[in-house]
């Protein structure tokens, strides 16, 4: 199935990370590939529900692979794709953002 995609680029762009737990995930990957059990970990409260699904819903669109080992017990990797570290002067804006947001609010 093909995405319709909104005529504007920035609802394009929220409309692949605008979850909260996918610009969280996206941000951990960047340093490179984890396990699910370590995303969990980084991410923070997140449900195994909710990080799966935002998980397939991010390799549905491309933004990374999964990749499954056949152990016993199953081990499943995750990694960016070139597309997700596109994402990443996204990223690297909003710690400049939010660290000058920060620091305005403290001193105020």
């Amino acid at each position: 199935m093909e995405k319709n995609f909104p005529a504007c680029p920035v609802e394009t762009t929220l409309m692949l990370i605008s979850d909260r737990w996918k610009v969280l995930i996206i941000r951990d990957l960047l340093d490179g590939t984890k396990r699910f059990g370590e995303l969990r970990k980084s991410v923070g409260a997140v449900s195994q529900k909710v990080l799966t699904a935002n998980l397939r819903a991010m390799e549905a669109d491309g933004l990374l692979t999964r990749k499954v080992y056949a152990e016993v017990p199953p081990r499943v990797e995750y990694t960016l794709t070139e597309t997700g570290y596109s994402l990443k002067p996204i990223l690297d804006s909003m710690v400049a953002w939010g660290t000058a947001y920060r620091h305005k609010k403290e001193e105020a």
